[in-house]
């Protein structure tokens, strides 16, 4: 029985990180280049503060700190999401730090 227990995390395990990888391998999408990193960010932004509203939306139900500390949460992975495109685009410099500023609101 133990042994069954262990086989079944084992491959479970190996599914799990199967999948992760084959996520984190990039896939048929072409890269924007780098040269005109401008004219596909600004397509790609959403629009400013929608965001801030999805993130306070989320937290309506919430009071007091409960409520501040779950929109600095989700502003927090908006950024860090936004970072990720940014990286995906290959935007450097100053421009990805607008970009960023931009995509979050």
């Amino acid at each position: 029985m133990k042994s069954l227990v262990i086989a079944l995390v084992s491959a479970g395990s190996l599914l799990v990180s199967v999948a992760a990888f084959a996520q984190s391998t990039p896939g048929a999408t072409p890269v924007a280049p780098p040269a005109a990193p401008a004219q596909d960010n600004a397509a790609a932004a959403p629009v400013p503060g929608a965001r801030r509203a999805a993130c306070q939306s989320s937290a309506q139900a919430l009071k007091g700190q409960d409520k501040h500390d779950q929109i600095q949460l989700c502003m927090a992975q908006a950024r860090l999401d936004c970072l990720k495109q940014a990286i995906d685009q290959k935007v450097v410099g100053p421009q990805r730090k607008d970009f960023v500023k931009s995509c979050a609101g």
